[in-house]
């Protein structure tokens, strides 16, 4: 008798399914990235151990107080932190944001032009001022860039994804025209980039290249987690990104709701932005855009749209690619191996999550009775 295979939704995903499939997702992406790694003739399992080490540092090095390899992962997963933050809590409510790249972009523009210009122009605002308003104008050049598309599908039902797609591009252009022309350093023998920020304008550091971006990120994270869990505000994201037409119907103002919405999403990617080129590069240059706001998508999802599932999330892909390193020095490996191991975890884990929704259902199929 034949058998009929078919996806079936789970009423109510058990706790347990919730927890067992991406463990077992991520456990069969290890594996198979283990063969890739065979395959190109490497020992999988040195492999994982110079990523690890080179991300996260050795024992003997801890006991030593060297945490270089941990802080530098750890700067590596700041922007993709804030930006993933962005990216899910407009996710939540079902507005695809595509454009914390642009926005990212556009927050280290805003702050950069604070930095090298306001000195000149208003030379009355004391030195210690200069951060707090650099924090201030980089969210809002981030927010504001998030803004346009807002208002595109508020209001007149333009498609998101196009919109923030396209503006990452007028904001990466935008930037270069800048650094490569009227803002480019006359003393940088060439180079492309602005000048360097007055030290007053520089983010404080941490540990080693570590810096306060870091407290930005687990405070965004904090307040997105009150703001969905514990306010009226909330509630009323969820419950746009559930049911639409329920939102609708129980006077939830849909169009106030995508803007608001945009505006703490770009102003995230926007401080993003404004975090990198203040405390790592001290000035506009190549290095901003380097796909941060599109690898937020991924930390967004895998995070499951939770803030602390984003931050951890962002920690782990940080150390693939900070790991990534490590095997090009050590296994004689091409650096991009980790982005093909970032790649399988991102099949596995997407693919499990269909699991976790939807179970196999086997039915038999009964021969039709011919008359």
């Amino acid at each position: 008798m034949p058998f009929s295979v078919k996806l079936e939704k789970r009423l109510e995903p058990s706790r347990t399914i919730a927890y067992l499939v991406p463990g077992a997702s991520f456990v069969l992406a290890l594996l198979f990235g283990a063969i890739l790694l065979a395959l190109a003739g490497a020992n999988p399992w040195q492999t994982y151990r110079a990523m690890l080490e080179g991300a996260f540092g050795t024992p003997a090095q801890w006991r030593e107080g060297q945490f270089y390899s941990l802080t530098e992962t750890l700067v590596k997963a700041i922007p993709l932190m804030l930006t993933g933050l962005g990216v899910s809590i407009a996710f939540r409510m079902l507005f695809w944001n595509i454009g914390a790249e642009g926005q990212l972009v556009m927050g280290g523009f805003a702050a950069g032009a604070v930095a090298l210009w306001f000195p000149e122009l208003f030379p009355f605002i004391p030195h210690w001022a200069y951060l707090p308003l650099m924090v201030v104008v980089g969210v809002l050049g981030g927010a504001l860039w998030g803004l346009i598309p807002a208002l595109l599908k508020a209001y007149l039902k333009v498609n998101e994804i196009i919109t923030t797609l396209m503006l990452n591009y007028i904001a990466i252009l935008w930037l270069q025209h800048l650094y490569y022309g009227p803002w480019k350093d006359p003393q940088g023998f060439g180079f492309p980039g602005t000048a360097q920020f007055p030290e007053y304008a520089w983010l404080p550091r941490l540990a080693g290249r570590l810096h306060w971006g870091l407290v930005f990120a687990l405070v965004a994270a904090a307040f997105i987690w009150l703001v969905l869990d514990r306010t009226r505000w909330g509630y009323e994201i969820r419950l746009i990104g559930e049911n639409p037409e329920a939102a609708r119907y129980a006077g939830v103002s849909i169009t106030r709701n995508i803007v608001l919405v945009m505006l703490l999403s770009g102003g995230l990617a926007g401080l993003a932005g404004m975090a990198e080129v203040s405390a790592i590069s001290h000035r506009l240059q190549q290095g901003l855009a380097v796909g941060y706001g599109f690898t937020a998508i991924i930390v967004a999802w895998l995070g499951k749209l939770n803030p602390w599932g984003v931050i951890l999330v962002a920690v782990l892909l940080a150390a693939l690619l900070v790991g990534g390193d490590q095997i090009q020095i050590v296994m004689g490996l091409p650096a991009s191996m980790s982005l093909v191991l970032q790649g399988a975890i991102l099949f596995f884990m997407l693919g499990g999550d269909i699991f976790a929704r939807y179970r196999l259902a086997v039915s038999r199929q009964r021969p039709a009775i011919s008359s």
